[in-house]
């Protein structure tokens, strides 16, 4: 055995990379995802290595386990995962288990035109003990990423300047609630909430709510007429990436009335630019009693 003098205690070793089948229940569905899982424990000064095949071992057995009885979520399988880990490290204070998955909603901008549309689901859980085998308490957080699109409201009035010079009928103040051409931006918006074990949220309604803030949702299948419905939407609401973090907090703030004030929200938008060599990017993060506080009822 090693002296530990000069040993630092670590807050995390584990495995990442690892991508599993985990099958989950939803309202009307059972689903499989493709699941990448990274977990971790806290390593005590007084160890050497932690026991890194357990964490392997222990994804296999609940990640399997649900191809029999699904989980209710995939974060109920983070927390699940966290609290085992836990078990099998009994030197371990500190438990986390982060996970993305692939995920598919039947989507469409007509019914005739409908697919399975996909986004990333997000998910976390945070296990600790102040003692070996003592009471274990669990944080878990869910969130979601959609990709959409967005119009510049600052390109749109500009040309609309530049085309009134050569059009003078666009000076007419009846065609100022037109759109006018501009560039578009491919939005991804991620929303994070941090929770309790005991409180729920409905994922497809986080999902819903990210695509209301931006300037269009996007579609794998449209036909040309579509293409201009949609394109015309987007260039009904340009949005600034700044709008649409905006618009999203405020959102947030009225959709889950049953998730307490104490729960943590995390967003973030990045619009990656089409006449720029760079990407736009605007993030807030605050409890979601103070959004509410902030947004009119």
């Amino acid at each position: 055995m090693e002296p530990t003098a000069g040993r630092f205690e670590l807050h995390q070793v584990g495995v990442s990379g690892i991508r599993k089948p985990l099958t989950i229940h939803r309202p009307d569905r059972v689903v499989t995802l493709t699941t990448t899982f990274e977990v971790a424990v806290d390593l005590p000064s007084t160890r050497k290595g932690s026991d890194l095949s357990r964490n392997a071992i222990l994804l296999a057995e609940i990640v399997d386990e649900t191809a029999v009885r699904p989980a209710l979520s995939l974060e109920s399988a983070c927390v699940a995962i966290a609290r085992a880990l836990l078990q099998r490290h009994k030197y371990a204070r500190t438990a986390t288990v982060d996970a993305s998955a692939e995920y598919f909603l039947r989507r469409g901008i007509a019914e005739q035109r409908m697919s399975m549309e996909d986004y990333t689901l997000l998910a976390a859980a945070r296990s600790t003990r102040s003692q070996a085998d003592g009471p274990v308490s669990v944080t878990k957080s869910i969130g979601a990423e959609a990709v959409g699109m967005t119009a510049c409201p600052c390109a749109m009035e500009t040309a609309r300047d530049a085309l009134s010079e050569e059009f003078p009928l666009l000076r007419d103040p009846s065609l100022k609630s037109m759109p006018m051409i501009t560039h578009n931006q491919r939005n991804r918006t991620r929303l994070m909430f941090d929770l309790a074990d005991d409180v729920e949220i409905e994922v497809d309604d986080l999902i819903g709510t990210i695509e209301a803030a931006q300037s269009s949702p996007t579609y794998a299948i449209l036909k040309r007429g579509d293409e201009a419905q949609m394109v015309i939407q987007a260039h009904q609401h340009p949005k600034f990436v700044e709008d649409v973090l905006r618009d999203l907090l405020h959102r947030v703030a009225k959709a889950f009335p049953n998730v307490p004030d104490t729960a943590f929200v995390r967003a973030r938008t990045v619009s990656e630019e089409s006449i720029h060599k760079y990407n736009v990017v605007a993030a807030h993060q605050a409890l979601l009693g103070e959004l509410r506080k902030t947004t009119p009822s």
